[in-house]
């Protein structure tokens, strides 16, 4: 018996960014993945993240933003990486900015509210890889920059969970090697 969504968990293989095109997802298409990620563990029902689309020019206005930020690191930059880091987030026709944002709680403890926030991104490569789209769950130093939060509009205390790239793959990725079981699976008391 074969089960689909086991398959596509065995297959679910993400697609660099940088080997993205065009067609994006459509609105439609956008609005499940978003209720897909929303479907995730979340102890005391907090919703401890939002999101933060960026589709069109505002992916090149955040790039300008994590240019500056660049700059402000790496005065030296030559303008080729300067135009490359500007360009991070127009790889992909639609990004999504995953926010985690921890409410102030003695029930649910912090770790747990994390752990949600990535779950979040899981479960949206998932959707997005059902739906026949190249995605890739992305962080880089841009997402612990704080004139880079600033831009995108976090809040304090918010962080970035993920920037969830979506499009369309120019070719097929290739498979990596997974990790062997036998290495990392124990049996407590063998």
């Amino acid at each position: 018996m074969t089960n689909p969504t086991i398959e596509l968990l065995l297959k679910r293989r993400s697609v660099t960014a940088i080997n993205m095109t065009g067609p994006g997802p459509g609105s439609d298409d956008i609005d499940l993945i978003l209720r897909a990620g929303a479907r995730v563990p979340d102890h005391g029902k907090l919703a401890p993240w939002r999101f933060v689309l960026l589709e069109g020019a505002a992916r090149a206005e955040i790039g300008l933003a994590i240019a500056d930020a660049f700059k402000r690191r790496y005065p030296d930059a030559d303008e080729e990486r300067v135009t490359f880091e500007a360009g991070r987030l127009t790889r992909a026709p639609v990004v999504i900015c995953v926010v985690s944002s921890l409410k102030d709680t003695a029930k649910v403890p912090e770790w747990e509210q994390v752990l949600s926030a990535g779950a979040v991104c899981q479960n949206m490569l998932v959707a997005a890889t059902a739906l026949g789209l190249a995605c890739q769950w992305l962080t880089e130093w841009y997402a612990y920059d704080d004139h880079v939060k600033a831009a995108i509009g976090l809040g304090e205390g918010e962080r970035i969970a993920g920037f969830v790239h979506l499009g369309t793959a120019k070719e097929p990725p290739e498979e990596r090697v997974r990790p062997d079981l036998d290495a990392i699976v124990s049996r407590w008391g063998e």
